[in-house]
């Protein structure tokens, strides 16, 4: 209940009240505080009162506006109507966005990645029994290997945060933004609102540097690859593994 009640409370009117508190609920018409005309639903002569209630959860309450009579609007005779007014806030549902998974040729940068992949490669089609001049034969080994060493992506993520030319210096920065954004959080202070604002602006830098720095080297691969014979596929999605896998 509210502060702002109409007169004495009756046998129904508490009735509504246990309710309420039963319910946790809040009786809205309470909160507000209003003129006599503005709070009386049922008038008759000299008799006047409060008949209708509108209910809440007590979480919600921080929604409502406004709640009040309509002075001179009856419903029937004598009976005014009651208006309740909210404030809600609509929230863009986030949509879950499902890619396909694709393997992390990337990590192909790595020295240790890259010496194990040679290795599994080289272990796989050891083995083949068909003429390794088969395209499909030896790319269809070096999938299997790429997964197994490299990893493949989630696929429930967005495809522009899956990023090929993520790296060390990228991730370090990530990290100390994330540590700064929790100091932020424990001290509330001025001084660490200022550190976490240089370091997304630091991680603004270094993956704007990142991104340049690999579309060069993909720009000098494909070069190179064309100069040799070959046309590298995937263009529009980063370096492809044909590409990533060619001497």
């Amino acid at each position: 209940m509210g502060r702002y009640g109409f007169k004495e409370r009756n046998v129904k009117g508490q009735m509504v009240v246990d309710f309420a508190k039963r319910m946790e609920m809040a009786v809205v018409n309470t909160y507000f505080k209003k003129k006599e005309d503005y709070r009386v639903m049922y008038k008759s002569g000299v008799g006047c009162t409060q008949v209708d209630y509108v209910l809440c959860r007590r979480c919600n309450l921080k929604e409502i506006g406004d709640c009040k009579v309509l002075a001179g609007n009856s419903v029937a005779r004598q009976h005014r109507m009651v208006v309740c007014r909210m404030v809600l806030e609509a929230k863009k549902k986030r949509r879950r966005v499902r890619t396909e998974k694709k393997i992390r040729w990337w990590k192909l940068k790595e020295e240790e990645c890259s010496v194990r992949f040679r290795e599994e490669v080289s272990e796989r089609l050891s083995g083949v029994k068909e003429v390794l001049d088969d395209w499909i034969t030896t790319a269809g080994g070096m999938r299997e290997a790429a997964r197994k060493v490299l990893g493949v992506t989630s696929g429930n993520r967005k495809e522009d945060k899956e990023m090929w030319w993520w790296n060390e210096k990228v991730q370090e920065s990530i990290r100390r933004k994330r540590l700064a954004k929790q100091k932020w959080d424990r001290q509330s202070d001025e001084k660490s609102r200022q550190e976490y604002k240089e370091m997304r602006q630091q991680v603004k830098r270094d993956v704007a540097k990142a991104k340049e720095k690999a579309y060069e080297e993909l720009y000098k691969r494909r070069t190179l690859g064309r100069r040799k014979g070959f046309v590298p596929i995937g263009q529009a999605e980063g370096p492809s593994w044909k590409e990533c896998t060619a001497n």
